[in-house]
């Protein structure tokens, strides 16, 4: 079993379309591009130690969610 081809090898893949192409050749242009220009985040000044609080959608203190 261990010697079994993975589904991928044994199908071939679809020829993609030149429209198809063109979109990931773009995708992959605007990736390099929002790389390159990406900034790192300022630290925050004074902020709550630990985890974001907001980052289930509700604010959270001291394990206390709670709806804005």
């Amino acid at each position: 079993m261990a010697d079994d081809p993975k589904p991928s090898e044994t199908s071939p893949r679809k020829e993609l379309t030149p429209a198809a192409r063109r979109a990931l050749a773009e995708a992959e242009a605007r990736r390099k591009a929002a790389a390159e220009n990406a900034k790192p985040m300022p630290k925050e000044f004074q902020g709550p130690k630990g985890p974001e609080p907001t980052r289930y959608g509700d604010w959270e203190n001291k394990g206390i969610a709670s709806d804005f």
